[in-house]
């Protein structure tokens, strides 16, 4: 028996009570027959409700039973005694409703605690970004990561802007935040990137995660967005959110690979691998760092290349 049937059922028996009651007044056999049909229906609910047949719940219902006086005294009127079956009929019904609405609602309870736990269990079983992405990169599968702060960022996408980390920041670091100046040029995206790099400077990263965010979601084609993602990774390098700075300068060389700041990117990828206890992907990324920029490695960044290389011990 469903669900649906529980609620149905007593109000069915309940109507049929309703219907009956005019009749009773009358008496007649065919009342009789009506009422003890009724009173059958009413016990094959309780015991479908209460198995066992026990009969301590409802004693007064069992099937067939009369209420006669007790010997001695007055018979009582034959409406009267139908009456107080009648009366008996409502009171079970009125139980049983009571206990299938109880029963009903400890089942919703269950099942919505029940998919509860299986939306977690299955959002804690999907891989990151930053494993997916760097394993497309160097042709192999991660091992299970180390737990990390933060999900690294979608290569696609960058992730929306979010408040400060700081939860209950001090009034003296607001006013160290609120003194960098924020430049006002005719190049108001550049402003945006810049206002981020003084924040990062400054070392108020989770500020300068924040603004770098912003500048990329308002400027997307600007010239510094390969410059935004790449400081933006090194935000949160120094940040200590190595798995989040990795996804960023993943991103970074894949969405610009000619970018201003795409070799940089694959370098500090190396790096945030070997802090990630790494090696053999950090120097995957250092070969191809060499591969893709050659005057790159032998000028502007040959120091940051060889104690990067040194520093994972690569062949």
């Amino acid at each position: 028996m469903n669900k649906l049937s529980w609620h149905k059922r007593p109000f069915a028996l309940v109507l049929a009570i309703a219907i009956a009651s005019p009749a009773l007044a009358q008496g007649g056999g065919d009342t009789e027959v009506r009422l003890r049909k009724v009173e059958a229906e009413v016990a094959a609910l309780q015991r479908a409700v209460f198995p066992g047949g026990d009969g301590r719940f409802f004693p007064q219902m069992q099937p067939g039973a009369t209420t006669g006086n007790a010997p001695g005294s007055p018979a009582s009127a034959p409406t009267a005694d139908l009456l107080a079956r009648m009366d008996a009929l409502e009171s079970q019904v009125a139980r049983l409703t009571a206990q299938v609405e109880e029963d009903n609602n400890r089942i919703e309870k269950l099942e919505s605690r029940l998919a509860a736990l299986e939306s977690s269990k299955a959002a804690s079983s999907a891989p990151s970004v930053v494993e997916s992405n760097t394993a497309a990169m160097t042709g192999a599968a991660l091992p299970a990561p180390k737990p990390a702060p933060a999900p690294a960022p979608a290569l696609s996408k960058p992730a929306p802007a979010k408040p400060a980390v700081a939860a209950d920041p001090s009034a003296k670091r607001l006013a160290a935040v609120r003194a960098i100046e924020k430049p006002k040029t005719d190049d108001p995206g550049d402003d945006e990137y810049s206002y981020g790099f003084r924040l990062w400077e400054a070392k108020f990263y989770p500020e300068a995660q924040q603004q770098l965010k912003l500048f990329l979601q308002k400027y997307p084609k600007h010239p510094r967005t390969s410059w935004a993602r790449n400081l933006l990774g090194r935000a949160y390098l120094d940040d200590k959110n190595v798995h989040e700075a990795a996804g960023w300068f993943l991103q970074n060389y894949k969405t610009e690979p000619k970018g201003d700041r795409a070799p940089d990117s694959l370098l500090f990828l190396a790096e945030a691998m070997r802090q990630l206890d790494d090696a053999k992907r950090g120097c995957v990324a250092l070969k191809q760092f060499a591969a893709d920029y050659p005057k790159e490695a032998a000028g502007r960044l040959m120091g940051q290349y060889n104690t990067t290389r040194s520093g994972l011990k690569c062949n």
